[in-house]
């Protein structure tokens, strides 16, 4: 009898969808009143079930609504979506999800997601373009070189890069752009493609999970809960000091066993696979690394640069980031003298490599749509929020980082978890006698943590690049999962008294 295999990341999430879908006609349905500004009008627009009023746009207004936020964030569009208005949940009537909403949802994900899907495709465009020239392998044939005996430097300049991208301006799906850069040179450096997706992938997180300036978590959130950002920075500071170095040694204690041996892989039964699908070819046939091919290198370097100073300098989204790496195709293109047609079937092939991971995006956002239009996201969010009632200070902060962990599944995004959440849980803190900046503290460690395993998050668009099975990354993540669980609780539970 054949193993059961685990399904792929497109089954397991059209099975979530489904299960999303039949919980819509069981999950009574709710929600609170929303505000969102109009900036056309110059007003606030108050949304009571259907009933939309027009507002000032004042710090008044919101102070009445008992919104502890900045005008400035609204009048600024850091604030662009309908915010929940805290003491306003009510039932209202059901919208049960039926079979024709549970198939349209991954269309209407795709379209939704369309600025990131976007973005995959034309970076797997441009590796395509870039494969075709051979500087890949010429560049990685040198560093493999440069870094020979010191190859655990790799892992540390990584893990470490990714998470200060995270602490400080929210890394997050830019991450996708870098699999088909780095995860060549881990294998090339004799270690396999989970050491890659860790360092990439695990660091951004664990940098977002313990954000210290990240405006899409911590600022955004703070300025939520009407506490300043500042407010318990310091020890956001250690905790994210504490969680990298755990990181680091846990991914260099799972490389070292590849050292000893490659069959310590959790992944060696695929490394035919991965060799084929990000392996260099024999170091014979690999060209010598010229002026030329160095120039290539420089501007496919030079375009994720640009991307990271347009991302946290210049207030640039997936439109600007797709444009920068598309125009970092044409210029390789030009550099190398490919023909149009060469370079037309090259990008398109490349795009196709990440057709799957487009899917992946599209399904998830579509399992997000289902429940706002099953109208059970607010009912979730509501009952939570209940349940840590009259709880004493250490059961309160845990339970509520259990929570957020379980709320993360529902709303895989920081900034619409910090948006829709901190408004309703900020004031809880007030009856438990905790500073407010301990509720902003919890959300980040709570949605933080799941994030590293969330399904409906960014794990399986990642997996998905590198062609790497969820249950794989379960059976390698799930130590560290447990450590992290431990150190977060630890320093909530110390940081209430």
């Amino acid at each position: 009898m054949k193993s059961i295999k685990f399904p792929s990341a497109q089954t397991l999430l059209m099975i979530i969808a489904a299960v999303v879908a039949i919980s819509t006609w069981f999950i009574p349905a709710g929600n609170y009143n929303t505000l969102y500004f109009n900036e056309a009008e110059n007003s606030f627009v108050r949304n009571s079930k259907g009933n939309l009023s027009i507002l000032p746009p004042t710090q008044e207004t919101l102070d009445n609504l008992n919104i502890k936020l900045p005008l400035d964030n609204f009048l600024s569009g850091a604030i662009y979506k309908p915010i929940s208005i805290p003491g306003t949940f009510s039932y209202v009537e059901s919208d049960p999800q039926g079979f024709f909403e549970f198939i349209q949802a991954p269309v209407k994900g795709i379209i939704e997601a369309a600025d990131i899907i976007f973005l995959v495709l034309i970076i797997g465009g441009l590796i395509g373009v870039i494969n075709i020239t051979g500087a890949f392998e010429s560049g990685i044939l040198w560093l493999t070189r440069v870094l020979k005996g010191k190859e655990y430097l790799l892992i540390i300049f990584t893990t470490f890069i990714m998470a200060l991208g995270g602490t400080t301006f929210g890394l997050g799906e830019e991450t996708l752009a870098f699999f088909p850069i780095l995860i060549p040179v881990f294998i090339a450096a004799k270690y396999d493609a989970l050491v890659g997706v860790a360092c990439i992938f695990l660091g951004a997180q664990v940098g977002v999970m313990c954000s210290t300036t990240n405006p899409f978590a911590v600022i955004i959130a703070s300025d939520a809960a009407g506490v300043n950002w500042t407010n318990g920075l310091m020890l956001r500071m250690l905790v994210f000091l504490i969680c990298v170095i755990t990181t680091i040694s846990f991914i260099l204690y799972y490389a070292g066993k590849l050292k000893k041996s490659p069959k310590n892989s959790l992944i060696y039964d695929q490394r035919h696979k991965m060799e084929n699908l990000f392996g260099t070819a024999a170091v014979g046939s690999i060209p010598r690394l010229n002026l030329n091919l160095r120039l290539i290198l420089f501007v496919f370097t030079l375009s994720f640069i640009v991307m990271i100073y347009g991302v946290s300098q210049l207030d640039w989204w997936f439109i600007e980031m797709s444009s920068v790496f598309l125009c970092a195709a044409l210029i390789i293109g030009l550099l190398s003298k490919m023909n149009e047609l060469k370079f037309v079937n090259a990008f398109s092939r490349g795009a196709g490599e990440l057709l799957g991971v487009a899917f992946i995006i599209g399904i998830a956002r579509g399992i997000s749509i289902l429940m706002a239009d099953g109208l059970i996201s607010d009912t979730l969010l509501y009952h939570a929020s209940t349940i840590t009632t009259g709880m004493q200070k250490g059961v309160f902060v845990n339970s509520l980082f259990v929570i957020y962990n379980g709320l993360t599944f529902f709303i895989p995004s920081t900034s619409g978890m910090a948006v829709l959440t901190m408004p309703i849980m900020s004031p809880l803190a007030d009856t438990v006698n905790i500073g407010r900046e301990i509720i902003v503290n919890t959300y980040l460690y709570g949605h933080g943590l799941f994030s590293i395993i969330n399904p409906t998050g960014l794990v399986l668009a990642s997996l998905g690049i590198v062609k790497i099975g969820y249950d794989r990354w379960l059976k390698f993540i799930w130590p560290l999962l447990v450590i992290f669980a431990v150190i977060l609780i630890l320093t909530l539970t110390i940081s209430v008294y």
